[in-house]
């Protein structure tokens, strides 16, 4: 996924024969809460990562299955706290706007589920999931007939082809990272400086476009996860004739079910009907509601006061990517006829406060906030058990591979942190080393962050000087690789239930530059070596050097420190009908929502 704001909500290999498995990653948006019993959640978030079904032809022709009970007509209300840093398809790899990207565009490939926990992957703009040759190296597409943007034009391989070229332009800098390098290397920009813009574009050796109805991928080594790589948001299509290059991000092309009718930055967006949008070639998404009317700026807080009070607008209202602010969770779960309006589930988010090791370059002052950090006082601004459990290590209980028990620093068994051993590791420390600035999103959930972190590090010693940065682009700002801040918090999810969309995503050194998800900064020859060597295994050899990779990044660099992994836990009006939790997205299921009245 990515982080959760849920942002890059970013990598890796897991062939289909060993089961492969999918869960959207990225970074988070805010990440909210769940049930109380921490084991019956983890065993209940491991049933998540169920291996994942590439489908045929048949499974990928729409329309949808119907949504049980479903009626046309209405708009639903949005509640969202933050703005949309991006609505550029490139350039999304966050949870909020990823939620949005599947009512506006579509992919070669997209993610359908039951609502039982079971994935695949089906063709969208594509006949089927793809086709494999050449050991998994070679992947064909054929575009399904009759699919159009929102203006009437068909889209066609060359809308493919620029689409994937345009990720090499320089104005794309915050969007998912895999298939450019999977395709030319981690220098991918070098391959196309110009983005396809002029008149030089990738080869025929590398990506071919035959006719207007065949995109072909070539890469170097197979690549059995591509089918899931382009379901991500950040792949969906931009029709050529209408890219307006670094402007797209303000009024870009649909070729979903809605369109956006107004936008308004930071305030409010409204989506209505997209006149051509044929539900015939869609498989996964629904167009049952006239449009959709976002509120952003509305805190989480007032969200919740709202959807327990229903009334009015509120009636048809949903969180986004919010959730249940911490101290109205007794009022929600103490009323049946409020509880019964909200979904629950484990996300694949482990949210960590990171180290920017250009300037927190002494690992005793890392170990030190790693072991005296209050996950403990943390974990009850996001709602108690509610909204997380205390996060030993940096592997999210729904990626196979977690290790439970793995907890080098002690975090499990003191939550709340160590300050013994914190204050020990920082006794030779001078003192100008201890006075840290962090970073904080101006969000009422990073105001609690903020409290409890200035607390948990001044009590061990540290000097804390806290710089708020806004909500919406509080991803892009830490994004920075010059960025004049020493630690933030972030959140990331896998981008498919594989440790190396993990590990990959925000450890690569190679992923060291503007945009990127590797906010450290961590540059490792240990760890480079261990990636590369990860991604030529098969599944079960590659599951060993992931393993080692993070005990690896974690006890010898500690690049962050693991705080709690989050859940979810939403509200919704009682007016809206088809409400399920995604296991893809984590959040409330976007793509089936209905007005029961």
């Amino acid at each position: 996924m990515k982080s959760l704001n849920s942002r890059r909500t970013r990598a890796i290999v897991v062939a289909i024969a060993a089961g492969s498995l999918a869960l959207t990653g990225c970074s988070e948006n805010k990440g909210s809460n769940s049930g109380k019993d921490s084991k019956k959640d983890q065993a209940e978030a491991a049933e998540q990562s169920k291996a994942v079904v590439y489908g045929d032809a048949a499974a990928s022709t729409g329309p949808a299955e119907e949504v049980a009970g479903a009626k046309s007509g209405g708009t639903v209300q949005v509640f969202q706290e933050s703005g949309l840093t991006h609505l550029d398809p490139g350039q999304i790899y966050v949870s909020d706007a990823g939620q949005v990207a599947n009512l506006l565009y579509r992919g070669l490939t997209n993610f359908e589920e039951d609502g039982k926990g079971n994935v695949s992957v089906v063709g969208d703009l594509a006949t089927d999931s793809g086709t494999s040759s050449d050991g998994g190296k070679t992947w064909t597409y054929t575009l399904k007939d009759g699919v159009k943007d929102q203006n009437g034009n068909v889209i066609t391989s060359a809308d493919i082809r620029h689409t994937v070229e345009r990720q090499y332009a320089d104005f794309i800098f915050d969007g998912p990272t895999y298939l450019q390098t999977w395709l030319s290397g981690p220098k991918y920009r070098d391959a196309l400086k110009d983005g396809g813009f002029g008149s030089k574009h990738l080869p025929s050796t590398v990506l071919d476009t035959p006719d207007a109805k065949t995109v072909v991928f070539h890469f170097d080594t197979a690549r059995p996860d591509l089918p899931q790589t382009l379901a991500m948001p950040g792949y969906s299509v931009v029709p050529e004739k209408t890219d307006t290059k670094a402007k797209y991000d303000a009024a870009p092309v649909s070729t979903g079910p809605y369109k956006i009718a107004e936008y308004k930055v930071g305030k409010s967006m409204k989506l209505v009907k997209n006149e051509n949008w044929d539900p015939k070639t869609d498989s996964v998404r629904h167009q049952y509601v006239d449009g959709f009317n976002f509120d952003f700026g509305v805190t989480e807080s007032t969200q919740t006061s709202r959807l327990i009070a229903d009334q009015g607008d509120s009636k048809n209202a949903i969180q986004l990517t919010g959730g249940v602010e911490a101290t109205q969770i007794q009022k929600v779960i103490g009323d049946a006829a409020v509880n019964k309006r909200t979904i629950k589930g484990y996300q694949p988010y482990v949210m960590t406060l990171t180290f920017n090791l250009d300037r927190v370059k002494n690992k005793a002052v890392r170990d030190a906030i790693t072991y005296g950090i209050n996950s403990k006082s943390l974990i009850a601004g996001e709602g108690g058990a509610y909204g997380g459990d205390a996060a030993p290590n940096l592997f999210a209980p729904t990626l196979p591979g977690y290790e439970a028990a793995y907890d080098p620093y002690g975090r499990l068994k003191t939550p709340a942190g160590n300050i013994a051993k914190a204050k020990e590791l920082l006794k030779d420390v001078p003192a100008a080393e201890k006075k840290l600035v962090y970073a904080y999103s101006n969000s009422e959930a990073g105001q609690k962050r903020k409290v409890a972190i200035e607390d948990a590090l001044t009590k061990i010693g540290i000097d804390v000087v806290a710089k708020e940065v806004d909500s919406a682009s509080y991803y892009e700002q830490i994004g920075k690789v010059k960025n004049p801040y020493d630690m933030y918090v972030t959140g990331w999810g896998q981008d498919w239930p594989s440790p190396g969309t993990v590990i990959t995503p925000i450890y690569d050194g190679d992923q060291v530059a503007d945009g990127s998800s590797n906010y450290s900064h961590i540059n490792d020859p240990k760890v480079q070596e261990l990636i590369k060597k990860a991604l030529t295994q098969e599944p079960t050899e590659a599951a060993v050097t992931w393993k080692e990779a993070q005990h690896y990044i974690l006890e010898k660099v500690n690049p962050s420190a693991p705080l709690w992994y989050t859940k979810q836990f939403q509200l919704y009006g009682s007016n809206i009908g088809g409400a399920r939790y995604s296991t893809e997205s984590s959040y409330i299921d976007i793509t089936r929502l209905f007005l029961k009245s």
